[in-house]
């Protein structure tokens, strides 16, 4: 399916111009960056870039786009025959899946002509500034929860594709489950769930509607206990499925107060394995005030999927280098109040203490891809993405996630405890930028 079309129609205005007056293809590097976290926050997280490298795969007009912007004459005929064999041929570096990032962190840099790299730039940001408001959120989730799995659940909070997105970039971020069916399909990643309220409302009572979850499925279940009355839906499912009934979910009331009195009335009817799972509109603080709560794993849907008060993070994707008509490449800047950029092609690395912490993300303008630290203590950021045109297929798919999920613990784990804070406070890091 063509990604073509999801873009704004500036991007094509643009290019059109720029045929027209023969800059179109002058050698061009365009640089994705966000200028701040959202407030309170110590750290982002960087997901989506598996499904960037599938856009950028997919970035190809057939007839049906072409005729489309014919019919709609959105652009000339010069440009139509640009379009209809348009095949991105640069490179792309960026931050790996999953990685940390901060103010200023150069997370992706295209090197491309001017009209091969802006035609890129909405369906790029589009993917970036969601996936990563949802990965970030994410982290927060599964920091708080520490060895606990979170289990995601949001797809009806969300836009149907978009929901898809959301469970990828929750489980970079070391959610161990969704309950998204095209996510596990298209992603490989783990499925959760089993029963809601109305299936216990269809039936005549509790007990038959419990007693057909375990005739289905066996004692290997989650039964949902609160439809009436707790005590008696905890009693009554023990009854249906014996003390080796995997786990019970509690999904309203003081979950904290609720998950205390269910473990004790579990273990006194022999449950003493009985799991508990707890939902209903959890997010990072929810979860962190259920640490000394007797829960074994937390459902979350609609914080996670809208990135837990920060629905997008910021990110533009802006020029930076391009060729002058001399053939040299000159670094340009944006100088607007507020929203200026640093010229030049950048690369980044992440200064560690001797204890393996990271202590300070150096950007560095006017760095070529073949740059590298010399210093010791210092890790490179940036990794290769696409080279010539050609995506590296290691990010894509089932084999990506895990990359970004490893990634993301490790990188999450060079931070120091001051950056899993949920309170307000400054990035974990500082960002020094240096001009080579």
């Amino acid at each position: 399916m063509s990604t073509a079309l999801l873009t704004d129609r500036y991007e094509l205005t643009m290019l059109q111009a720029a045929l027209a007056d023969g800059t179109a293809h002058r050698r061009s590097v365009f640089e994705v960056f966000t200028r701040r976290l959202p407030a309170g926050r110590r750290y982002g997280v960087v997901a989506g870039m598996g499904r960037v490298l599938e856009a950028i795969r997919d970035f190809r007009f057939g007839e049906d786009e072409l005729d489309y912007l014919r019919e709609n004459g959105i652009v000339d005929e010069p440009t139509l025959d640009y379009l209809a064999n348009y095949r991105f041929t640069g490179d792309v570096y960026g931050y790996a899946e999953g990685e940390v990032f901060f103010p200023g962190s150069p997370l992706l840099v295209v090197e491309s002509t001017f009209a091969e790299g802006i035609l890129l730039e909405t369906v790029i940001l589009s993917i970036l500034n969601y996936d990563s408001a949802v990965a970030s959120a994410a982290s927060r989730m599964t920091s708080a929860a520490g060895a606990r799995p979170c289990l995601e659940m949001g797809s009806r909070r969300a836009h149907e594709r978009a929901a898809v997105a959301a469970a990828r970039a929750a489980m970079v971020a070391g959610f161990a489950g969704t309950s998204n069916l095209e996510a596990g399909r298209a992603y490989g990643l783990p499925t959760i769930g089993t029963a809601a309220h109305s299936f216990t409302l269809l039936h005549d009572d509790e007990e038959a509607a419990f007693a057909s979850q375990v005739a289905a499925y066996g004692a290997d279940t989650t039964l949902l206990v609160d439809t009436y009355d707790i005590t008696v839906g905890v009693r009554r499912a023990i009854e249906a499925a014996g003390t080796e009934l995997d786990a019970i979910r509690l999904d309203s009331g003081d979950l904290g107060v609720v998950a205390r009195e269910v473990r004790e009335q579990l273990d006194s009817l022999g449950a003493a394995g009985t799991k508990i799972v707890v939902s209903s509109d959890l997010d990072e603080y929810a979860i962190a005030s259920l640490a000394v709560a007797p829960v074994d794993s937390y459902g979350v849907g609609t914080s996670v999927v809208t990135g837990s008060g920060a629905p997008t993070c910021g990110m533009v994707y802006k020029l930076v280098e391009r060729e002058g008509a001399d053939g040299t490449m000159q670094g340009v800047v944006k100088a607007s109040t507020s929203k200026a950029s640093v010229a030049g092609r950048k690369s980044a690395a992440r200064r560690m203490d001797q204890a393996g912490r990271a202590a300070e993300e150096m950007v560095l303008a006017g760095a070529d891809a073949t740059w590298t630290p010399i210093e010791e203590g210092m890790r490179l950021l940036h990794v290769p993405l696409v080279r010539a045109g050609q995506v590296d297929e290691r990010y894509l798919g089932a084999a990506g996630v895990t990359l970004a999920a490893e990634r993301h613990a490790t990188s999450r784990g060079e931070l120091g405890p001051s950056a899993r804070r949920l309170s307000s406070g400054d990035p974990a890091i500082p960002t020094t930028h240096v001009a080579l």
